[in-house]
């Protein structure tokens, strides 16, 4: 007896996988998005997940881009209602921090690199450049590039050692996030003056 399947198209193929490639991130961490485990969780061939990512490396990659495409997307807001007075800094640093964090871009992004899988990055470096050239239209592309570069490298740091040495220096476990949202406010501020 055959197993009938369900035809998808290209994109939704593509989707789904990167649905469960996700769920595998957050359930088990980085190391469990390989092909095999991500055609195991849709009930798809190893084969069929090679051709629409060409490897591994190309799944993570494409799930990195995704999840950095949407808090992107959701940060450029904030900090437009920030930049008007309409919402604190803290939101943003929020935002940046849950997606290293809770969505696991952090440990995606440091296992990427620590297994020589640099070229994987690009995807998400392309997202932060458009976000950071969005961000800059009226403003000071120099300041935002400075921003983005503290905020990025706070919520990855916070995301990999962030608990440990909180607790180690004797300081709250949101101690990083309220310093990150300090900075970013004070940079607003002086956005906002003109300097």
């Amino acid at each position: 007896m055959s197993i009938r399947r369900t035809r998808l198209s290209p994109e939704e193929s593509r989707s789904v996988a990167l649905a469960a490639a996700r769920k595998l991130l957050l359930d088990q961490g980085p190391q469990a998005v390989t092909l095999k485990a991500v055609a195991a969780e849709i009930g798809r061939t190893h084969a069929n997940l090679l051709h629409h990512f060409g490897s591994a490396a190309g799944l993570q990659g494409e799930l990195a881009k995704s999840i950095a495409d949407n808090v992107n997307a959701s940060i450029a807001v904030a900090v437009e209602r920030a930049r008007a007075g309409e919402a604190d800094a803290r939101v943003i640093v929020d935002q940046c921090f849950d997606a290293f964090g809770k969505e696991g871009a952090g440990a995606l992004a440091a296992w990427m690199i620590l297994t020589g899988n640099r070229d994987a990055l690009n995807p998400i470096l392309d997202s932060i450049r458009g976000l950071v050239a969005q961000l800059s239209a009226g403003h000071d592309p120099h300041h935002v590039g400075e921003s983005t570069l503290s905020l990025v490298l706070n919520a990855l740091g916070d995301s990999l050692l962030g608990p440990p040495i909180a607790e180690a220096l004797s300081l709250p476990r949101d101690a990083a996030r309220d310093l990150a949202a300090q900075r970013l406010r004070h940079r607003l501020e002086v956005e906002h003056q003109g300097g």
